[in-house]
């Protein structure tokens, strides 16, 4: 095996590394295991919040925001403390046949974003346009349905932030889509998430995207791998996603870090008979979903203080990895991490 350059043998030093973390993870509660396909996705590949067991998927959902139009919450009266959402049943306003999973559910939201710092928002450019837009946009933490059968219209009011200022965005039709928006206060209660800022991505990664396909409350939906890296701006992916998932997070299904955003894809829906319903393809077919590179957002969030300078150090880089992976990097040190990458440089010798 000819591993090209340096970032190709850290990518297969944090493989290692994941591998090497499982045990330490199953036994200790405070740093749970890694996100991989076989513990979160289901045959369905979209799971409602209540489906998801695994605790780091959890926590990762737990930052992700519904994007409503500021009219469509309002102050709930009878509940101090409420906001209500605005929403409708979504299989009867998206004319779906009755058999479409979460026909009954409520939706409402038109984007999806993630919070990647206390007062930072992350989403499209083209959920957000201009700052008009965006102060008219309020951002809902916890748009979800945590108990079967018990479907959200209304959220607590601590969990909606409002529009301060656009930092930035991007909008090219063929290549980067991303948008920062600084919120009304720093949020305490939600984590912000933690970035890829190696620049590692290579095809067949396992992936998931956690979000609002067609404005439901939170999805997190797996299965998917990096189809082609290659594009300028953005990668591609076999991900599960829906117009309304423009916006979300999508993560490395090995080390839980954000690798990028989602932005655009393959017809949602098609007619059968008199009723609509989903699109499908195989796991190669039709043209897949286009995620907006991490790495295209850097810029931006540097000058804003979300993220550091991309990782310079090999050894830097493969410690970060494994603290993502659910192992302690302070059990491998620098030095540790080295050695494995001084392993694997004399493999391929």
């Amino acid at each position: 095996m000819k591993l090209t350059n340096r970032w190709e043998r850290v990518a297969v030093l944090a493989t290692l590394a994941a591998g090497l973390a499982l045990p330490l993870a199953a036994q200790n509660n405070n740093n749970p295991r890694p996100v991989h396909p076989n513990v979160i996705y289901g045959s369905d590949d979209r799971l409602d919040i209540f489906q998801v067991k695994n605790q780091r998927a959890l926590a990762l959902a737990d930052s992700t925001v519904a994007l409503f139009q500021g009219s469509d919450v309002s102050a709930d009266a009878e509940n101090p403390g409420r906001s209500k959402l605005a929403v409708e049943h979504y299989g009867q306003s998206m004319r779906l046949c009755k058999e479409e999973p979460f026909y009954n559910q409520p939706n409402g939201a038109f984007c999806s974003g993630s919070l990647v710092a206390p007062d930072i928002i992350m989403t499209a450019g083209h959920c957000v346009r201009s700052q008009s837009a965006c102060e008219g946009t309020k951002f809902v933490f916890g748009f979800s349905v945590k108990k079967e059968g018990e479907y959200p219209n209304s959220v607590a009011t601590d969990d909606v932030v409002s529009c301060v200022k656009l930092l930035g965005r991007e909008e090219v039709g063929s290549g980067a889509d991303w948008a920062l928006v600084r919120i009304d206060r720093k949020v305490t209660h939600h984590k912000p998430l933690e970035l890829n800022r190696t620049g590692v991505l290579k095809k067949g990664t396992p992936m998931f995207v956690i979000g609002h396909p067609a404005g439901l409350p939170t999805k997190v939906a797996g299965g998917a791998t990096v189809r082609d890296e290659t594009p300028n701006g953005y990668f591609v992916a076999n991900l599960d996603t829906y117009g309304g998932n423009s916006g979300s997070a999508v993560f490395n299904g090995v080390s839980g870090l954000v690798e990028g955003i989602l932005v655009r894809g393959e017809t949602d829906y098609v007619w059968k008979d008199s009723c609509r319903v989903s699109f499908e393809c195989t796991n190669e077919g039709c043209r897949g979903e286009d995620v907006t590179k991490i790495s295209a957002v850097y810029s931006s969030l540097n000058e804003n203080g979300v993220a550091k300078k991309a990782l310079q150090s090999p050894s830097e880089t493969a410690l970060a990895l494994i603290g993502q992976a659910g192992a302690d990097p302070d059990s491998f040190g620098m030095v540790g991490a080295a050695a494995l990458l001084d392993q694997i440089q004399t493999i391929e010798q």
